[in-house]
């Protein structure tokens, strides 16, 4: 077995914590992986020192023995081991490398099967429904390749096995092999269609039936319309809806909600309102003495649930308004109106006199 020092190798200091190490693993195999540097056998030999070392340093026993007596003490208690963890990581490097996309041991699936694109609909659109054209993109197996990439050779890490195997005292461990990912075999050619991604990106477009009810963050599916695997299986497209605010309706879940501007003399008074609801015109009553911001709710008059068994309520805020002018005549007739209630019409000053009483002590 070659000698090396794996805090070295690892280029860490021996007191480095259990996340310093997981993380100058990740950097240090990303930065030698075979796929990153091809036909260097310098750099290969290094990411086997990397995984070797953080083999032993991630696992805690053995690397209080590496600690004490080296690697040799290593060998003498049967040394080795934590590849269920090296494993874990390996997933998390290969994710970072491939953009997210985790393999499956024994296959290089390029694409998933499932596919999403977002579509934007009107705040009406998503409460009656409607039927709407989408446009996406899929991918399915190059022909020119046949969904192989190219000419493609016996991968000379594992001999073609699809695995490469450690022994560790009388104990062999086996994992997928982080050259070919399980293929067996290397791109030795590349296709000139695709560019050796094994698969073409194909333009469509479909019409869907948007149903009454739905709201922002649902998804719809679409059976069929996804990408397209090599043995011949298509996924599902899923079709993520995203609302546009409307003006006036605000909506929670199924009820909606709207702002009401009614004069202040017909909130102090009562009488009545034509309301524009979803669905049409309808008659509002606002009650004698109504307060600003005073919600009047209208049955029925909201969202249908996307199964159909039941409908929101519309919200209606009372907003009062007040002139923004007031005439000679209009101005004396408010203050007379304000003379004839009195003292109900001074209410204000009994209010504050008994705050004042009650923190005028603060002002000696």
């Amino acid at each position: 077995m070659e000698d090396f020092e794996y805090y070295s190798a690892l280029e860490i200091d021996r007191n480095a914590s259990a996340e310093e190490i997981k993380r100058a693993y990740r950097k240090m195999a990303l930065k030698y992986h075979p796929d990153k540097n091809q036909n260097n056998p310098e750099a290969e030999a290094r990411f086997k020192q990397i995984n070797e070392a953080y083999q032993v340093l991630s696992d805690e026993n053995k690397r209080s023995l590496y600690d004490r007596y080296g690697r040799a003490g290593l060998n003498s208690h049967g040394g080795g081991g934590g590849f269920e963890t090296m494993f874990e990581d390996f997933a998390d490097v290969f994710d970072s490398f491939f953009g997210g996309s985790r393999r499956r041991q024994g296959t290089r699936s390029r694409e998933q099967l499932d596919i999403a694109v977002e579509l934007e609909i009107s705040f009406f659109e998503a409460v009656f429904g409607c039927k709407k054209s989408v446009r996406y993109r899929y991918a399915k197996p190059c022909i020119a390749c046949g969904g192989t990439g190219g000419v493609r050779k016996t991968c000379g890490y594992c001999s073609g096995r699809g695995q490469v195997y450690q022994r560790q005292g009388f104990m062999t461990f086996s994992q997928t092999c982080p050259k070919c990912r399980g293929q067996g075999s290397v791109l030795e050619t590349l296709c000139k269609e695709c560019s050796g991604k094994g698969s073409i990106v194909v333009d469509d477009e479909i019409d869907i039936t948007i149903p009454e009810g739905v709201d922002r963050g649902q998804r719809l599916r679409v059976s069929g319309k996804g990408n397209v695997g090599a043995g011949g299986a298509r996924g599902d497209l899923y079709v993520l809806i995203d609302v546009a605010e409307d003006a006036a309706f605000v909506r929670r879940e199924n009820d909606i909600y709207v702002e009401a501007p009614v004069f202040f003399t017909m909130c102090a008074l009562g009488g009545e309102i034509e309301m524009a609801t979803l669905r049409g015109k309808r008659t509002l009553e606002i009650p004698r003495g109504t307060r600003d911001r005073a919600q009047i709710v209208l049955n029925g008059e909201g969202v249908k649930s996307l199964n159909g068994s039941m409908t929101g309520d519309m919200i209606v805020q009372v907003k009062i308004v007040y002139p923004a002018k007031l005439t000679a005549e209009q101005e004396d007739l408010l203050r007379k109106l304000h003379e004839s209630f009195g003292a109900e019409g001074t209410t204000h000053t009994g209010f504050f006199d008994e705050i004042f009483n009650r923190v005028k002590g603060w002002f000696r």
